[in-house]
């Protein structure tokens, strides 16, 4: 059974489980170390959750799978932005990242968020498929970053 809590607290479960999906997600960046992820946690507009693979809510289970949702007041209402999507290369298939995803539309709603966006590169065809049956439209729109190490 795939169930979704919100982190309240860092744990040294959570900091393993974050060394080894992180890697999952990003060759590049460096797993968050429990200082970062407490500022994560401890953050009102960052709502980490994490998906876990067990007999149900209170009773334990491996972590299989976490999501950042970010709600933020802009002039123009409140959004939110899903950032981070990682499930477990042994759990994929299971209906995690379902799961989550359900649980952050939740979230975003329970908080006043008017939209909620997300980007996905092109070559994970299993997410973006998932993304638009769960009623996530494609925009036309530009992409921008400006990286500061750059």
């Amino acid at each position: 059974m795939i169930w979704v809590e919100a982190c309240e607290s860092v744990s040294d479960e959570l900091v393993a489980a974050m060394a080894a999906l992180v890697p999952q997600l990003s060759s590049s960046s460096p797993p968050p170390t429990e200082p970062q992820l407490r500022e994560i946690v401890d953050s009102d507009a960052t709502h980490l959750l994490i998906a876990r693979d067990g007999d149900g809510p209170g009773l334990g289970g491996d972590i299989v799978g976490t999501m950042t949702l970010v709600v933020f007041r802009i002039p123009t209402g409140v959004r939110a932005w899903v950032e981070d999507v990682v499930v477990d290369g042994a759990a994929r298939g299971k209906g995690v990242g379902e799961t989550l995803n359900r649980a952050a539309l939740a979230v975003a709603e329970r908080n006043g968020a008017r939209t909620v966006d997300l980007t996905s590169r092109p070559s994970r065809e299993a997410a973006n498929r998932l993304y638009q049956r769960l009623g996530f439209v494609q925009r036309e729109t530009n992409v921008y970053r400006y990286d500061s190490e750059s």
